[in-house]
C-alpha cells in the first residue's frame, strides 16, 4: 500500500481543523495554491474525493472527514514519539577520557554504534597520561584503570581483568613453541611501564629466579601489542583488549594460566554529572557491549 506524503497529510489535517485553504496555508507557511495542490495530489493517491464545492467555498466530504480524523490520530502518534525522544535530552557535546588501550582496542571498534543510536550526541574521545587519571577538566566522564579509589567522584565498576601471555604465531614457531612457563624467558618480555604483571605471572607459574629486567618497556598498551603482533616478543594481555587480535589469529595464547589484575576498569565522573542524560545513555550502551563480548562484570 502506498503511503501518502506527510506534507499532503499535514495539509489535509490543517484544512480540516481550520476549514479554509488560506488558514491552512498560513499555518503551514505555504501558498494557497501549494495547499490546494497537496490536497489534489492526496485525492489522486487515495482514489476518492476529499473535498466538495459548497457555494463559493469547499468543504470535506463525509468520507474526507472520516479520513481526516484518522490522519489527525496518526499525526498525533508521530508527534508524541518525537516529543518522547526529544524529552530524553540525549544530545549535545560529550567528552570521554579513556585509557589508550581500552580506547583503541575496544571502544573504537564499537563506538560507531553509539553514534547511530544517539546521532544528536557530539562525542569526543580523549586519552590521559596515566591509566588512573581522572583530572582532565575537559572530560565529562572517564574510563579509568585502577583500584577504584577516586574520592569525591561517582564510580561505577565496569569489568575485572586477568592477564596472560600473548604472542604472534610467527614468534611461537620461531622459538619452537612454549612447552612450559619458563620457556617465555627465551623471548623478549614486553612490559607496560613496569615488570609487575610478568613478575606475578611467573611467580604463579612457579618459575624460579626469573630475570625479567632485560625486556622491552613501553608506555602505551598499543605499542606493546604492536610489538607482540610483529613478533618482537611476548606480552601480557587481557581478554578485553586482545579479543580481536586473538580471533583474527594475529596473537595466540600459549598458556591457560592467567593472573587476576588488582586493578579494574571503572566509569568515573563528578557527582554533579552522574545523572547527565548522555552519560546515562553512554554507560548503559557500554555495559551492554561488554556483556555482548562476554567480558565478566565487576
Amino acid at each position: 500500500m502506498r503511503i501518502p506524503s506527510t506534507q499532503a497529510l499535514r495539509a489535509l489535517d490543517s484544512f480540516a481543523r481550520h476549514g479554509s485553504v488560506w488558514r491552512a496555508a498560513d499555518e503551514l507557511h505555504l501558498t494557497r495554491s501549494a495547499v490546494s495542490h497537496q490536497l489534489r495530489l492526496l485525492e489522486r493517491d487515495l482514489g476518492f474525493d476529499l473535498l466538495e464545492r459548497i457555494g463559493k467555498g469547499v468543504a470535506l466530504t463525509p468520507r474526507g472527514q472520516r479520513y481526516a480524523s484518522d490522519v489527525r490520530k496518526a499525526l498525533t502518534v508521530l508527534g508524541d514519539a518525537v516529543t518522547r525522544d526529544a524529552g530524553t535530552g540525549v544530545g549535545g557535546s560529550f567528552a570521554v577520557s579513556c585509557t589508550p588501550g581500552f580506547a583503541s582496542l575496544f571502544l573504537c571498534t564499537h563506538i560507531g554504534e553509539f553514534r547511530q543510536m544517539y546521532p544528536d550526541v557530539a562525542l569526543r574521545i580523549l586519552t590521559p597520561r596515566r591509566l588512573d587519571d581522572v583530572s582532565n577538566a575537559d572530560a565529562d566522564a572517564f574510563i579509568a584503570f585502577g583500584v577504584g579509589n577516586w574520592p569525591n567522584r561517582a564510580v561505577e565498576p565496569l569489568c575485572e581483568i586477568s592477564f596472560t601471555p600473548l604472542c604472534s604465531p610467527t614468534l611461537l614457531n620461531k622459538v619452537g613453541g612454549f612447552s612450559r612457563p619458563s620457556d617465555v624467558l627465551r623471548a623478549n618480555l614486553l612490559h607496560l611501564d613496569d615488570t609487575e604483571d610478568w613478575a606475578r605471572w611467573l611467580a604463579l607459574s612457579k618459575v624460579e629466579n626469573p630475570d625479567i629486567e632485560g625486556g622491552i618497556f613501553f608506555s602505551d598498551m598499543n605499542l606493546v601489542f604492536s610489538a607482540a603482533i610483529a613478533g618482537q616478543g611476548i606480552a601480557m594481555g587481557d581478554e578485553l583488549t586482545s579479543r580481536r587480535a586473538l580471533s583474527e589469529g594475529r596473537l595466540v595464547r600459549p598458556f591457560d594460566i592467567a593472573i587476576k589484575s588488582p586493578r579494574s576498569y571503572f566509569l568515573v565522573s563528578e557527582h554533579a554529572k552522574a545523572s547527565h542524560p548522555v552519560l546515562e545513555a553512554f554507560a548503559g550502551w557500554l555495559r551492554s557491549k561488554l556483556q555482548e563480548n562476554r567480558i565478566l562484570p565487576y
